[in-house]
């Protein structure tokens, strides 16, 4: 199964970035493999609108299927649930501590949307 963690860098000392639409890339982690790639979502930090749906789009073609960030807006979130892909919720922590988190099932799956629009 491979999980997108917004990344702040392709570092698994990286934090985790806050923002899932604007985040500066992803960080594409294999569980089979323990291997990863990272992803640049740098396309997407200047749209004045849009981000997060495009993102969402972006994630969904690594065949992610499940997403590791800090906030997820309602277009994301919609986007995501469209593409059958899990939100869950790892604020403040590195990259490999989420990872962590993910597999001993302490991250808090999103139910909705944590931020409006634009934030």
């Amino acid at each position: 199964m491979k999980i997108a963690i917004s990344a702040e860098n392709g570092s698994l000392d990286s934090r985790v970035d806050p923002r899932f639409g604007r985040a500066a890339g992803f960080l594409i982690y294999d569980l089979d493999t323990d291997s990863n790639e990272y992803v640049s979502n740098t396309q997407n930090l200047t749209l004045a609108q849009g981000a997060g749906i495009q993102t969402a789009q972006n994630v969904a073609a690594t065949g992610a299927q499940a997403v590791i960030t800090g906030h997820v807006g309602p277009k994301a979130f919609a986007a995501l649930n469209k593409g059958k892909v899990d939100i869950y919720l790892g604020e403040n922590m590195t990259v490999a501590e989420s990872i962590q988190a993910f597999r001993d099932n302490r991250l808090t799956r999103a139910d909705g949307a944590t931020k409006p629009g634009h934030w």
